[in-house]
Order: structure tokens, then C-alpha cells, then sequence
């Protein structure tokens, strides 16, 4: 525990104060809560450039402490507070906290998040352990971004460990997320501005990620939340044909966002940041088009040509070094249209989830398959949809097109991903467009909706996300690459892993084995109390301990048994991520 909320100040506290000195350098004078997401944006590549220097994260832990302790330097006398916005956030920041931390109140430990759910973030373990140790393996030698994996690793370098880190990693996204919507609000009643920032930072797939251990899509939601709020305050207060010009730093907090965008999601990242800013050029143009003829509207544009000009500059350098990654990692096995393309899904998922109203634990099941009835889930998207309609309308009535734009964006990738991508790709473009979705519904019906309308929908929208925090899974507590590395020496014939009770019980653990010893043909039963492990005739026996939390082998006996023997525990196949542990439990 005092690891994983360790890492989280650790990060949070460095997130903070880098992305509020940037701001600073860009005119800001007042504190944003944006400053947690821009700094996060930051710190991803300038950890990456220094991880891999000697001393196994020390370089990156050095250089995030100096940007940390360079950014305070910066700040000192520079910042002005405003009581309305600080009075709710430390409320705010302290109930996202608690909600993120759910899965581990709930399962009463702190472990690997998502083990059950989702087994991914045993391999993210993998790669920073050989990120820490200059080793490499198939995310690092496969362009995989690994900004994310780089903060971890730096952070361990004060001792927590990796599980520890990326849990508190995970808890940041989480606080930075619920506190950017406080950016905007304006709604009335502190009651409602709480919240609605945790329902827009916590909808429901974003909750549903962030307990199977997906930082990934939670990192790259926040940056996507983050750059539309971003833009509607570089556009508030301009009306279309307005004389002034942006300052030459203005977009840079953009900028900043989308470097930090490649290194968590690589070149898709962008698209949803790239396509924001052109349907909001395109929604700008046309209402100034109107009033001013076509050649008012180009020299507007010539007048901003600065400003984008110097962004795409500092957007283009920071990236450049990644490049090469960026071109290996357009092959990752996660765009191949002729894989498998579910993931860790049973299904498609429903579009009707990122509208943030789905009783349900588990986002995968389909609607009435659980406790609640099918008509619970429908009737909810109904009210989620009209609500959606309200927004949109209050939006478009008020002329603020930036977030209607980041939204309408991620609509048109969403529809893309269904006609040229996967399931597993589909369900990601969900989880990044439904903050998007929160915030254009959850703003208008807090500033124009009658309270008990507002009311109804953040506890229907909030119960949804409850619901999936508390059902989120927690694996062993800490994490060995020595299974791992097992996995290709077990050989084509059947091994029983032989495993403690505690492990199985009360830690997932016949998900977790079956993932980490993929590809072989596995069975799994509990260490016997009384007597040796006896393997089956014809397969081999590994017997597994947990030594400080992380499952490590023990004692491996391999399989000797007559060629025509049939194999006695099914083959555990390399994507078996929905159910991993299915058929290998003896």
C-alpha cells in the first residue's frame, strides 16, 4: 500500500508542477488543472530519452526530479490561486482517489490490477524490467511506446516496486482525469461540479479499463480530455473574425499533449488529437464565412499561422528521435486485420457503453446476461442518448465548438475502426471518445437541466462506474520475470503447474499462470498440503512459490512419455486473453 500511493505522489505531485511551468511559460498565470495531464504528456518522453542511460531508471528518476525541482524554481511568485476552483478540488482529487483504489479495498490487497480481466499487464512487467536492465524483448524491439513504462521504471528507482508503480501510475490518471474537467465548469452548486468531474474523469469504460490494468487507454483518454478542453480555451473569448492573434506560446499546451499521445499510443494517438483541431478549424471557418467574406476568413487563418507553425515545430522535433519506432511499431500484431482481433472482449462491444449508463461489472457481457435485466441497460442509453442530445444543443446554442469538435472527431475514428479495424480497436476509440461523451452531456445538464434531472443521470452514470471499479480484479502482489522466460523451455507436451492455495484463491492466479506460460499446454491445481506434487502420466510438473509477493518456479520435471500418449492438459493459446485460464484447471 504505502508503495503504490508513494508512486502516485510521486507522480502526480511531478505531473503537477512540470505541466503548470509550462503553462506558466505560455502566459497562464492562474493554476490549471490541466497541469497534471499536460505534465504527464511531459514527463513520458523526457523519461523514455533518459530510462535507457546506465543505472536502471536512476537517469530517468534524475531527470523527472529536475524538471520537478526546475518547474517550482519556475513557479515561485508566478501563480495565482482562485478560491471557487481550489475549494473543489482537493474534494475532487481526494474522492477520484478513492474510487480508483477500489479494486484494492474491495479485495482487501494490493497487486497487479486486471489479473482475471485482463492479463496484459504482465508483459507491460516484462518490458520494464528489461527496459530497467537494458535488456530487450518483443514491446521494445517492436516500437511499442513505452513512455508510461519509463515513468515506472524511474519511479521504482526509489524503491517501490514495479507493480507498486504502475498502480500508482494508474491512480494518477485517475486524479488528473476528474480534476481537468474543473478546467471549464462553470455549473452551479459545488455538489454538482464534484460530481460531474468524477463522473467525466471515471465514465463507465473509462472505469472499466482502468481495472483490467489498461493505463494505456486511460493515459491516452486523459490526453484526449485534456486537448479538447485545452482548445476550447484557446479559442474561448475570440469570437469568429476577432483582430487578435494567438500568443506565439499559446497552442503549446497542445503540442505538449500530442508528443505525449506518441509516446503512450504511438502514431494512432494523434489521430484523435489531429482530427479535433480540424473539425474545429473547419466549424470556425464556417461561421465566419458568412459574416465576412472568404478572404476575411483565409486572413484569420493566415494570422494564426504563426502560432500552429511554431507548435507543429516543437511537435515535429520531440517526436523525430521516435520515428523509427513509430514506422516498426505500424506492424504490432494489434493491427493485423486477419487476426483474431477480440483482445480480452467475448464480443463486439456496444456504442451504447460510451454513453456512460451500463449496470454492469464487467463491460464485456451483454446486456441481461448478468443480475440486472436487459431493459435496465437499454432504458439507461436511452436517457444517456437524450441527455447527449441536450448537451449537443446547449453546446451548439452557446457557439463553443472545441469539445463538440474533439467528440465528433472521435465519432467519425470510431466509425472507421468499425469499417476497417478490429473489435479490440473499436472498443478502445469507445473508451477515448466516452470522457468526451461525459463532458458535453455532464456540463449542459449541471448549467441548464433542472436538478433532478442532473441528479438522475450522475447517479445513474456514477452507479455504472462503481459498479465496474468494485469489480475489478487484483493479482499477486508483486511480479518476477522468471516465468516469463520459463515459457519457451516447457516444450510442446503437458505440464501441471502446481500452485499455492493462496495464490489461486485469492489472487487469480489460474489466470495469471495460464497467461505467463501461453503458448504450452497447461493444467493447474494447488500445491497439496500432505504429500509431493504428483503430475499425471505422460506431463511434466513445475511447481511455483510466491517469494515477496511474485510468483516464481520452484522445481520444473519434464515430460516423458510415449509418442503416442495423448496430452493430458490443453494447449493455452498465445491470445487466449478473454478467459486465459479456460480448460487449464486440470
Amino acid at each position: 500500500m504505502l508503495g503504490t500511493y508513494a508512486s502516485f505522489v510521486v507522480v502526480f505531485g511531478a505531473s503537477s508542477l512540470a505541466g503548470q511551468a509550462i503553462l506558466a511559460a505560455c502566459g497562464r498565470r492562474e493554476w490549471s488543472w490541466l497541469a497534471p495531464a499536460v505534465g504527464l504528456a511531459a514527463l513520458c518522453p523526457l523519461a523514455w530519452w533518459t530510462v535507457r542511460l546506465p543505472g536502471e531508471g536512476t537517469a530517468a528518476l534524475v531527470a523527472i526530479a529536475a524538471a520537478a525541482a526546475a518547474a517550482t524554481l519556475l513557479l515561485r511568485g508566478r501563480v495565482s490561486w482562485r478560491s471557487a476552483t481550489v475549494g473543489d478540488a482537493p474534494w475532487v482529487g481526494l474522492a477520484a482517489l478513492l474510487l480508483a483504489s477500489l479494486p484494492f479495498i474491495v479485495e482487501a490487497r494490493f497487486g497487479i490490477l486486471g489479473t482475471g480481466l485482463n492479463p496484459d499487464m504482465s508483459q507491460h512487467l516484462f518490458a520494464a524490467d528489461r527496459l530497467a536492465s537494458g535488456g530487450s524483448e518483443r514491446l521494445i524491439a517492436d516500437g511499442y511506446p513505452l513512455g508510461p513504462h519509463s515513468i515506472v521504471v524511474a519511479v521504482s528507482a526509489l524503491g517501490p516496486s514495479a507493480v507498486e508503480a504502475f498502480n500508482g501510475l494508474t491512480l494518477a490518471v485517475a486524479v488528473a482525469a476528474c480534476l481537468a474537467p474543473l478546467a471549464l465548469f462553470d455549473m452551479r452548486g459545488a455538489w454538482r461540479r464534484t460530481a460531474g468531474a468524477l463522473c467525466i474523469g471515471l465514465t463507465y469504460l473509462v472505469a472499466a479499463y482502468l481495472v483490467q490494468g489498461a493505463f494505456k487507454e486511460t493515459m491516452q483518454a486523459l490526453f484526449v480530455l485534456a486537448f479538447a478542453i485545452a482548445l476550447r480555451h484557446l479559442a474561448r473569448g475570440r469570437a469568429p473574425g476577432e483582430s487578435r492573434a494567438p500568443g506565439a506560446l499559446e497552442a503549446m499546451p497542445l503540442a505538449v499533449l500530442a508528443i505525449g499521445s506518441v509516446y503512450v499510443y504511438s502514431f494512432p494517438g494523434l489521430a484523435w488529437l489531429i482530427g479535433a483541431l480540424a473539425v474545429w478549424a473547419a466549424f470556425e471557418l464556417g461561421r465566419a464565412a458568412p459574416r465576412r467574406p472568404f478572404a476575411e476568413a483565409l486572413r484569420l487563418a493566415r494570422r494564426a499561422a504563426p502560432t500552429a507553425l511554431i507548435t507543429l515545430l516543437v511537435l515535429v522535433v520531440a517526436i523525430a528521435p521516435e520515428a523509427g519506432r513509430i514506422a516498426d511499431f505500424a506492424d504490432f500484431e494489434t493491427f493485423d486485420p486477419d487476426g483474431e482481433g477480440l483482445g480480452n472482449l467475448f464480443d463486439r462491444l456496444s456504442p451504447l457503453e460510451a454513453l456512460g449508463i451500463w449496470p454492469s461489472g464487467d463491460f464485456r457481457v451483454e446486456p441481461g446476461d448478468g443480475a440486472v435485466p436487459a431493459v435496465a441497460f437499454y432504458l439507461g442509453a436511452a436517457f444517456g442518448l437524450a441527455a447527449l442530445g441536450f448537451g449537443l444543443a446547449w453546446w451548439w446554442r452557446r457557439g463553443e465548438g472545441a469539445v463538440p469538435a474533439a467528440l465528433v472527431a472521435a465519432a467519425l475514428l470510431w466509425l472507421y475502426s468499425l469499417v476497417a479495424g478490429t473489435p479490440y480497436q473499436e472498443a478502445k476509440a469507445l473508451v477515448l471518445a466516452s470522457p468526451l461523451v461525459a463532458l458535453v452531456t455532464i456540463r449542459a445538464l449541471g448549467a441548464a437541466a433542472p436538478a433532478l434531472v442532473a441528479a438522475a443521470f450522475l447517479v445513474a452514470a456514477g452507479g455504472s462506474s462503481v459498479l465496474a471499479l468494485a469489480n475489478g480484479p487484483v493479482g499477486p502482489s508483486g511480479y518476477s520475470p522468471a516465468l516469463a522466460e520459463l515459457r519457451s523451455q516447457l516444450g510442446p507436451r503437458s505440464t501441471v503447474v502446481f500452485a499455492p492455495g493462496e495464490l489461486l484463491d485469492e489472487q487469480h492466479g489460474r489466470d495469471y499462470l495460464a497467461w505467463e506460460l501461453r503458448g504450452n499446454r497447461i493444467c493447474v491445481e494447488e500445491l497439496p498440503a500432505d504429500g509431493p506434487a504428483r503430475a499425471p502420466a505422460g506431463a511434466g510438473a513445475l511447481t511455483v512459490s510466491l517469494e515477496d509477493g511474485a510468483v516464481v518456479p520452484e522445481a520444473l520435471q519434464r515430460a516423458a512419455r510415449p509418442p503416442d500418449a495423448e496430452e493430458p492438459c490443453p494447449l493455452i493459446p498465445d491470445r487466449a486473453r478473454a478467459d486465459p485460464s479456460a480448460g487449464a484447471n486440470g
